[in-house]
Formats: structure tokens, sequence, C-alpha cells
């Protein structure tokens, strides 16, 4: 029997928007698949690691949520440097937050590297409601920077796992292509060993080999 141990590749992931815009619930149900109704803002950084399989590929995402307030901006930037996919949220119910996305994508276009995928995301979709940003207005938004965009809803699983895997695709895609140096340690990227494991198979090679 065999079994696959470790991880092809490491990526490193941010999410960035304003305070409360869900990003920390974004993490949660992505990587536990769970919902916090008890809302907690994000001090500094927090992170999380999921593993997932694309193109063949073994793949440790491991994910960055950052506080949205302006006063952490001088620590979180520093997580900038080296991440190969941001994804830059806001509250489809609170139109401040898609107006500022503009300033989000200035901070990642001053500290991230050129070969960043980014990914906009229209949180709290379920709340149709109370929506302020309409779908096309994200949509064109998103056209006009050159960012993949979708909605989502942390609370009722809407699009968290596609919007991930879209982005993990788009990037195992610019491997292939050899895009990236990965030897650069600024890429967000790192290669891992994974390694078949036989079980059984060793022991009874060593068992025939032995003489009586």
């Amino acid at each position: 029997m065999s079994i696959k141990n470790d991880y092809d590749y490491l990526f490193k992931y941010i999410l960035v928007g304003d305070f409360s815009v869900g990003k920390s619930n974004i993490l949660l149900r992505f990587s536990k698949n769970e919902f916090n109704t008890n809302y907690h803002s994000t001090i500094g950084i927090e992170f999380s690691t999921k593993s997932i399989t694309i193109n063949n590929k073994n793949l440790r995402i491991q994910v960055w949520d950052t506080a949205g307030q302006e006063k952490f901006l001088g620590i979180t930037k520093n997580y900038f440097k080296d991440c190969c996919c941001v994804l830059i949220i806001y509250d489809i119910t609170n139109r401040q937050t898609f107006n500022n996305l503009q300033n989000w994508i200035n901070t990642i276009q001053n500290y991230c590297n050129k070969y960043i995928t980014l990914y906009m995301i229209g949180n709290k979709c379920d709340l149709e409601e109370q929506r302020e940003v309409n779908y096309e207005e994200g949509e064109k938004f998103a056209q006009e920077n050159n960012i993949h965009f979708n909605e989502s809803s942390a609370k009722e699983n809407i699009n968290i796992n596609e919007i991930f895997e879209e982005c993990t695709k788009i990037i195992c895609d610019n491997i292939d292509k050899k895009i990236y140096d990965l030897n650069d340690e600024n890429i967000g990227i790192k290669k891992g060993m994974r390694e078949n494991i036989i079980i059984g198979e060793n022991n009874n090679k060593n068992n025939n080999n032995k003489c009586c």
C-alpha cells in the first residue's frame, strides 16, 4: 500500500480588506468549514493552513488573515512581500468598503511581487436585502483592474472553496508555464518534498532476501 507524504508546493495567500468585511470567517470556512457568529476583530495577523489537490499536485495552502484597521497596516504590509496570491475583500452591504478597494490595490502594487495573483471578493452575498453594491459594479471594477472576481458568503458557504480552488489552479497553471522563478524566496511559492511510502512491500522484499 502506498501513502503520499508531504506536499509538492506550499502557496502563501493573504486576505486584505476593510474592518468587518468577513476576512476571518472566510478563512475559518475555508480551513475548517466553520462559521463564527461571535465576531472578533483580528489583531495584527493570523493564519491557517489547508491541503488540497489541483492538477495532480498535492498543495499546502497557507492563508494569512490581516487586520483591516489602518493602525495595523505597518505590520500587515510586511506580509505582502512574499505571497503569491492576494484576496481583496469587500462587504456588499457596505459601499464604503467597496470604495476603499483602490487603496488596497495601491498598497498591493507597492509591496507585492509582479507575478501576484489578485482575486476580488464581494462577501456577504446572502444578505441580498441589505445589498449596497451590485454584482455588475464589482465585476466591472475587477475587469478594469485586471482582477479575478466573484461574490461569496462565508456564513452560507457560497463560493468559498470554489474561489480558493480557482486561485490555486491559476497559480498551478503559471507554474506549468514556468512563469515564476521558484528559486526566488519572495515569490510566495515553496517546493515541497512528496514521497511515496510503501507499507509492507519493503518488508516483504527484506524477508525474501534473508538467507535460511
